[in-house]
């Protein structure tokens, strides 16, 4: 009975979606019924990728990355897996026909987080991105499309963009972290340990380039996705307005953090913009 494992598995994705940010599960409940469950399927297989490269120190990560590679290719191929996360995950890559290559380009990406620790040029930085990032944007959008090609090419260019400001602002709040304990520097031509208000004001500009495209896709997006889009974009252009006013050396020093009772207080005021139609 296949049928209660699949709830069992959909439960695991919701729970650890639950579990490791707040901020974006209160952006998914934010969305449809309908849509809601599989977009904790697919957070859930990103976020034990991610796990796997960033946090599991005193493994060998190359084992478990591969091992979970191929729990994850037998996963599509068989329709089924012993492991829930991987189980819902291969759900939804079917129901939506969310293409190999946008898994593979994940996947690819999380592998450079095995070995590699400084991006020395655009079109590596950029690689990187696209894989980590705004794949997974398109993931997400096929199934906020519910599967439509017309639809998903119209609006793919503007998730990617949103996927890479995400991801920016991620890498940006996250600098001390990724630079002190995994010896990482993702910003090409940036000298972290010196890190100056020219420099910071640059990558804050590129990562507004992006939200500005990315907007763009969220007013065209269907009614069962938009509030729920618009309210990660809301969160993280507040942690990007918290990063700009953050002296270059304290971004060095800590993390920036958006409280919950602001998360809340967002989430209210996102609502009236929303159901006042400000959002077009």
């Amino acid at each position: 009975m296949k049928e209660l494992f699949d709830i069992v598995s959909q439960t695991c994705s919701k729970k650890v979606t639950h579990t490791y940010s707040t901020s974006f599960s209160l952006a998914t409940k934010m969305l449809a019924p309908t849509i809601r469950q599989d977009i904790y399927n697919i957070y859930g297989f990103v976020r034990f990728a991610d796990e796997i490269v960033d946090s599991f120190h005193e493994y060998d990560k190359e084992v478990l990355f591969n091992r979970f590679e191929k729990n994850l290719e037998n996963a599509l191929s068989e329709r089924i897996s012993l492991n829930p996360i991987l189980n819902s995950f291969q759900h939804t890559v079917h129901s939506y026909g969310i293409e190999q290559h946008l898994i593979d380009s994940f996947m690819n990406s999380m592998r450079f987080d095995l070995s590699k620790k400084v991006y020395h040029t655009e079109e590596e930085y950029k690689e990187y991105i696209y894989g980590s990032a705004d794949v997974v944007g398109l993931m997400c959008l096929k199934v906020f499309v519910k599967g439509d090609p017309k639809k998903f090419e119209q609006l793919k260019d503007a998730a990617m963009h949103l996927g890479s400001a995400f991801q920016k602002v991620n890498f940006l709040r996250d600098l001390k972290a990724d630079f002190d304990d995994l010896n990482r520097t993702y910003f090409p031509n940036t000298n972290l340990e010196a890190l100056d208000e020219d420099s910071k004001e640059l990558i804050i500009k590129d990562i507004e380039r992006d939200f500005k495209k990315g907007y763009q896709g969220i007013l065209h997006l269907p009614s069962e996705a938009k509030f729920g889009v618009f309210m990660a974009y809301r969160y993280y252009r507040r942690l990007l307005k918290k990063l700009k006013r953050t002296p270059a050396r304290d971004i060095k020093n800590t993390r920036i953090r958006v409280p919950n009772y602001e998360k809340f207080g967002l989430l209210t005021r996102s609502y009236v913009k929303y159901q006042l139609k400000l959002v077009r």
